[in-house]
């Protein structure tokens, strides 16, 4: 029998309003105190309880998140569909084993769905699980055979594991009776990956280019928000002085006691990944992957009384230090409940390429911040980042033409290159030819600027790989050990880089690429 609830459909619409306001104000608390009062006014509606689940995970406080979730799950009707949903929720908060288990109980579940067991094929997928994955992915298609995330993992599942004729089949059929829907996307991306790996490389660039085809009408509204953002970073190569940074540089004294922290970045898909897990294998360092603290906790607060035209500059430099102070503490303090370690004497080391765009900001919150830039040939950095599908957004909008792509290259790491001379920072690029070439010889220099001893242990980094679950698109190849296929992979599609490689020449050279 359905609980009876005591709060209009109307009054709850106005309390998720008035939530989602706060939260949009940065209001965080209050946010999360509006939802708690819908809670008790309507203690039986399970979609509160997921709400305020997701709410207490955004902000790190996973057991009060699970307690949520949990209260969801008891009151509700249909248990698979609430535990289904209680797992979507840890994975936006970015918690994949607590995701893992609510999808379990949801799959114990009498009428639990075919999509249960392709978000678990899909996690087991991300731990290097392919037997595991593989056979959640075969429960789903007993399930529903026509089901096309089940049919589609199952494809992707045959190419991890070098059955590449049967992967195209799967996937063949499924593009075939597909529809203009963008979620079919996915299937061109993933016909894709299959056919370059068969060789065939004017057809996988017709497979992403009917992918992009499809994509493109769902995000042509980012464009103004990606030509605000580049020219965002052309301003502040002009403002952004060496005298700027070397009176950032001395404030390092007024935050003392100073942490061991760095920065990995650069551009996406020029390697930070690979060497993110290197760097991890190391039981001195820990690193963070791809996260939005810094600049969700530390940058944005500073940025709260400033209208949104302001520039990163003036609100940097308007900071008191007071504020700058608050910012570091919370960046430190959520790092840790993120990862649920504590950082001691360890070297914290902030995956993100996204991060290159914020350098600014972490030299003013982080004046002993240490940077190590990923380099790798201009010419696959853009045909990688092309051939990625990535979730929507004003950046990876850019991705949908190969003259975006190289747009954007240039813009982030023109920005760099900009600032290199500038910065008073130490800062270390490394190159992913030379990582995969010499893993040892590059590890050691990566290790020795961060100021960390030498352990054997990062050689074997794709069997530390192997015990986590990667967030990064390039999961897939961390977990195998270091190999030289993806150097040069821009010859393979030479006739389609041709007209845009006049543009991407000066940063070739000045990279070393040319």
């Amino acid at each position: 029998m359905k609980r009876q609830s005591f709060v209009s459909k109307g009054s709850l619409s106005r309390i998720f309003k008035e939530a989602a306001e706060a939260w949009k104000r940065q209001e965080y608390q209050q946010s999360i105190e509006i939802l708690e009062r819908a809670a008790k006014l309507d203690s039986a509606n399970a979609a509160i309880h997921l709400d305020l689940g997701r709410a207490y995970g955004m902000r790190y406080d996973y057991s009060g998140a699970e307690r949520c979730l949990e209260k969801a799950v008891r009151v509700a009707a249909r248990k698979v569909e609430t535990l289904s949903e209680a797992g979507k929720r840890c994975q936006e908060f970015g918690q994949p084993e607590m995701a893992r288990r609510y999808f379990e109980r949801a799959a114990e579940e009498k009428g639990t769905t075919a999509e249960v067991f392709v978000k678990l094929a899909e996690l087991s997928g991300r731990r290097a699980r392919l037997d595991e994955a593989t056979e959640f992915a075969e429960r789903a298609l007993k399930l529903d055979p026509t089901y096309p995330p089940a049919r589609l993992v199952r494809a992707r599942l045959e190419r991890f594991s070098g059955r590449l004729g049967e992967a195209e089949s799967r996937v063949r059929a499924l593009v075939n009776g597909g529809t203009r829907d963008p979620w079919w996307a996915e299937c061109w991306y993933e016909l894709g990956e299959i056919l370059d790996r068969l060789g065939r490389y004017d057809e996988a660039m017709d497979a992403f280019l009917e992918a992009k085809a499809l994509v493109r009408p769902a995000v042509v509204h980012h464009a103004a928000n990606l030509q605000r953002i580049q020219a965002r970073l052309i301003e502040l190569e002009g403002t952004l002085t060496g005298s700027v940074f070397e009176r950032w540089a001395t404030a390092a004294e007024s935050f003392k006691p100073l942490q061991r922290f760095a920065v990995l970045c650069g551009h996406p898909r020029s390697g930070t990944t690979l060497l993110e897990q290197v760097l991890d294998s190391h039981p001195g360092v820990l690193t963070a992957e791809e996260t939005h603290i810094l600049h969700d906790e530390a940058y944005l607060p500073l940025s709260r009384g400033f209208p949104t035209t302001a520039s990163v500059f003036e609100v940097l430099e308007s900071a008191p230090l007071s504020r700058l102070r608050q910012s570091r503490a919370n960046y430190f303090r959520f790092t840790e409940l993120m990862l649920g370690k504590t950082l001691g004497d360890r070297m914290l080391v902030d995956k993100n390429p996204a991060l290159t765009s914020l350098i600014p900001a972490a030299v003013r919150i982080f004046p002993e911040a240490k940077f190590m830039i990923a380099l790798r040939d201009p010419r696959d950095v853009c045909l990688s980042c092309f051939m990625q599908s990535l979730s929507p957004n004003p950046i990876s909008s850019s991705f949908l033409s190969l003259e975006g792509t190289v747009t954007q290259y240039l813009s982030v790491m023109g920005f760099w290159r900009t600032l290199l001379p500038r910065l008073r920072n130490p800062f270390l690029e490394v190159r992913y030819e030379e990582l995969v070439d010499n893993l040892e010889g590059t590890s050691r220099k990566a290790l020795g600027f961060l100021e960390v001893p030498w352990d054997e242990r990062v050689l074997r980094f794709d069997e530390h790989a192997r015990s986590k679950s990667l967030g990064s698109p390039s999961y897939a190849e961390v977990i195998k050990p270091v190999n030289k296929r993806a150097i040069g992979r821009w010859q393979n599609y030479r006739r389609h880089l041709d007209p845009y490689l006049a543009k991407l020449e000066p940063m070739m050279k000045t990279l070393g690429y040319a």
